[in-house]
């Protein structure tokens, strides 16, 4: 009978032994096992670019960047946006860039061909592209805003002639 009770105490032991190595493990594999999630986006591409307006009106420059590069992927003003904040931040590659691909992306748009135009003008560089971007901006242009793009591309005549380009 000893020996029966022995026998017992021996598996329940190892019964119990390996139950909690079961759930030591078991703990040990579900806290070891990287768990990736998708973050979504809460805001949809227009309402980056909405809140983008706001804070470059409201001074917020950089937040405003940010918003527009959030963008991109699915509003192609925002590379427009970004162009003009950049260029007011004085980032004039990232302007030109960001206004190469609103030109792209926005092909019947005269905004970029203008704003590019103008950016190679302050910059004093490129001035037979700027008054070519400033002629197809002009061609490109509703009749009310046709003063706006014409006076581009009369400054950039004026360089031209002056020899700064």
């Amino acid at each position: 009978m000893n020996k029966t009770i022995r026998i017992l105490r021996r598996t329940s032991d190892l019964s119990l032994t390996l139950w909690l190595a079961l759930c030591l493990t078991w703990g040990l594999v579900g806290c070891a096992i990287p768990r990736m999630t998708m973050q979504q986006d809460p805001l949809s591409p227009a309402e980056h670019l909405n809140l983008g307006l706001a804070y470059e009106s409201g001074g917020d420059l950089p937040g405003a960047l940010r918003e527009y590069q959030a963008a991109m992927d699915q509003e192609p003003l925002a590379y427009l946006y970004a162009g003009n904040v950049l260029f007011s931040l004085e980032r004039m590659e990232e302007a030109e860039r960001a206004y190469d691909q609103a030109i792209i992306a926005l092909p019947l748009n005269p905004e970029p061909r203008n704003n590019l135009a103008w950016l190679l003008y302050t910059q004093r560089q490129r001035l037979d592209k700027a008054e070519a971007l400033a002629v197809e901006a002009l061609r490109l242009s509703p009749p009310d805003r046709k003063a706006e793009f014409m006076d581009t591309l009369k400054r950039i005549q004026q360089a031209r002639i002056m020899g700064a380009g």
